[in-house]
């Protein structure tokens, strides 16, 4: 078998591409992508999701990522990569981003100036929901990220959220 082939069908992962990429996540495909994401020194905080096919994926680790985007404070940048899609980009960011954590995916991570600042590995998205997610990812945000979201994005957002989760527009002003 060729281990660098992808592992599913580009049709198949595309709507959990699209996912993220609908709220700006910018894909991280190759090695170098990777390090020119992550490895900057510009005190920028960088969120992170290693995205994947997997029920939690999508029950939890994409919406709830998703739905922290609706703080008032935000990650300055948001990218992605793929496991199972994209393994040279993904085994670089494990390597060089995620030492001495296990490897895991879905995972989502919080870096700035190239260092792991916050992650919640698989373990710790499966079995909560998205808000639980999303609480927690913005609690992190609001410690270390400096960026305001506007209130035009935020406005953005709960539009696309709606339309895409089929939720209403008064559970999201809670």
């Amino acid at each position: 078998m060729n281990d660098s082939a992808q592992s599913y069908s580009a049709l198949v992962a595309q709507p959990f591409r699209d996912e993220l990429t609908s709220v700006n996540f910018k894909e991280l495909l190759t090695p170098d992508e990777v390090d020119a994401a992550l490895n900057k020194q510009d005190n920028k905080t960088i969120l992170v999701v290693l995205n994947s096919v997997c029920g939690c994926a999508a029950r939890s680790a994409r919406p709830g990522a998703v739905l922290s985007l609706l703080n008032g404070v935000v990650p300055d940048e948001y990218v992605t990569v793929f496991a199972g899609m994209e393994k040279e980009a993904v085994e670089h960011f494990r390597v060089k981003y995620l030492q001495g954590t296990t490897p895991s995916s879905p995972n989502i991570a919080l870096f700035k100036n190239g260092q792991l600042l916050h992650i919640l590995q698989r373990y710790q998205i499966e079995g909560k929901t998205a808000g639980d997610i999303a609480k927690e990812l913005t609690s992190v945000f609001d410690k270390v990220c400096a960026k305001r979201n506007s209130p035009e994005e935020i406005d953005k957002l709960k539009i696309y959220i709606v339309n895409r989760y089929q939720v209403s527009i008064e559970s999201l002003n809670t």
